[in-house]
């Protein structure tokens, strides 16, 4: 146990943030190794299986904590291990637990409840479980999430152990009110576990997580994840946790916000130029790294749709993925980008926080972000866990505004790329192979967008115009036709320059 009793001593901010130190690979490890520490033979068998060895700096603050059956409210960043900080201490509590009596065979107790923000990032948890579960064959985990059937997920959990459940605070909510004996099976919990806090108050789920408090034992141990720690954040732990909680801090104050190791830079350029300027980008990054995983950001589903059918006619190996997508394709295509190299993932805003892709080389932002808060997690999909990554934000010059928004950012102006004539005709003979649908789709999209930003939105002639602009970086000489409907919602009938039918 040598160094791990007295970490408690140690934890309110004097760790380095794991994202903070400098560029080592193994900066957000602790030098704790997981054997030093009171768990079971079999599960420290899976986190041997899983490949790991030394905790990190969370994994080292939070489980000493955690194993003696403390509450603990953790503030740390995403990409630092935090999902075995939970899932850890949770088995070893399902393992030594007596096995279910007659009586609950036919409504089998759930013993740990763990909310996510986001179906990816519960998906994603329901994996790491499972990997740790190796040893534990006869323990079960399940996720439950929106946009797949509720009946299915009704079998599945009747039909199969689940004694860890995972899910989004919507569907898990839907369960409690219309599942059968669910709000029954939810009395066996022991832990609950709120990952990203902050997010999922922001998504706008308290009531939601309030549906779910309400529903587990009051006598439970409760386990609270978190970025940030805003007065939001503070109102659930007085709800959700016992007054003597443990406070867990590994986030060094003053820290920068955003990966150190993150080289990033911005781009400016006029709208003509952006799609043949974006190819240069990723071709010459692709060149200089064979094992290149590249997420490239666009501002809604449509564009981001728009975006990679250009890219795919371009030649070059792409995936979608954004809100318009069923789950499963969405499950699908998340689970292959995690697991490959040589891939660009063209994304809206739905992979942005929290989701753990490792090892992306690159991230692209194209286009203003929606605000500062969600440049920074586009951004940090890369330089996860110790590794170098670079961000490029491409902006045209009317979306300069920005800027000043991460002018306190390590952000250099990057050098444009040279784009020469053939590169420009073959970026102008791929638009003119993407579908016209997708091109009709992405302009309204981007209408939308632009029009509820409230730095360009104000003036509707100049924001129609700025418009056409990007419909003609499409290949388009006339902007397409919007329906009078779609146009008298967005405030935009009678404004000169558009199409209406």
């Amino acid at each position: 146990m040598s160094g791990f009793a007295d970490v408690a001593k140690k934890v309110d901010g004097s760790f380095k943030s794991a994202t903070s130190s400098g560029g080592d690979a193994d900066s957000y490890l602790s030098e704790t190794r997981f054997d030093q520490c009171t768990i079971s033979p079999l599960t420290l068998k899976g986190i041997k299986a899983a490949g790991y060895e030394k905790m990190t700096l969370v994994q080292e603050a939070s489980l000493p904590f955690i194993l003696k059956g403390k509450d603990v409210l953790a503030k740390a960043k995403t990409g630092t291990g935090k999902t075995v900080a939970f899932l850890l201490p949770a088995i070893e509590i399902v393992s030594k637990l007596p096995p279910v009596d007659r009586e609950q065979k036919r409504l089998p107790p759930i013993n740990v409840l763990v909310v996510c923000p986001t179906r990816e990032l519960a998906d994603q948890a329901a994996m790491e479980a499972s990997i740790l579960l190796k040893f534990h064959p006869s323990i079960g985990v399940q996720v439950v999430i929106g946009g797949t059937r509720l009946a299915l997920e009704q079998k599945r959990m009747q039909a199969n152990s689940c004694q860890i459940l995972v899910g989004t605070p919507g569907r898990l909510r839907d369960h409690i009110e219309n599942t059968p004996g669910f709000a029954t099976r939810l009395m066996g919990v022991k832990v609950l576990v709120l990952d990203e806090a902050d997010r999922l108050l922001d998504m706008g789920f308290r009531k939601d997580i309030e549906k779910i408090v309400a529903a587990v034992p009051k006598q439970r141990q409760t386990l609270l994840f978190s970025a940030t720690v805003p007065d939001e954040v503070r109102q659930i732990c007085h709800i959700a946790m016992k007054r003597d909680h443990e406070f867990v801090n590994t986030v060094e104050e003053g820290s920068e916000e955003t990966h150190s190791q993150v080289r990033q830079m911005h781009l400016v350029a006029p709208l003509e130029e952006h799609f043949s300027i974006l190819y240069r980008i990723l071709t010459e990054h692709i060149s200089e790294d064979v094992d290149y995983k590249v997420i490239v950001f666009c501002t809604t589903a449509m564009v981001t749709k728009f975006v990679a059918g250009l890219l795919s006619e371009l030649r070059l190996n792409v995936r979608e993925i954004h809100s318009r997508k069923p789950q499963s394709y969405r499950t699908r295509v998340s689970k292959e980008f995690r697991e490959s190299k040589g891939l660009i993932l063209v994304s809206s805003d739905v992979s942005a926080r929290g989701v753990d892709y490792p090892d992306v080389t690159l991230v692209v932002q194209v286009g203003v972000p929606a605000d500062r808060e969600q440049y920074i997690h586009r951004l940090g999909r890369t330089g996860r866990k110790g590794k170098e990554g670079k961000g490029i934000l491409m902006l045209a010059p009317w979306e300069e505004f920005f800027l000043s928004s991460i002018k306190d950012l390590p952000i250099t102006n990057a050098t444009k790329p040279l784009v020469d004539s053939d590169t420009i005709q073959k970026v102008e003979r791929a638009l003119g192979h993407v579908e016209m649908k997708s091109k009709e789709s992405a302009y309204q999209a981007w209408l939308g967008y632009y029009n509820s930003n409230k730095n360009i939105g104000r003036d509707k002639n100049r924001l129609v115009l700025l418009a056409n602009e990007f419909s003609r970086s499409m290949g388009l000489d006339n902007p397409p036709a919007i329906t009078k409907l779609v146009l008298r919602k967005m405030g935009l009938s009678n404004v000169p320059g558009l199409r209406a039918k």
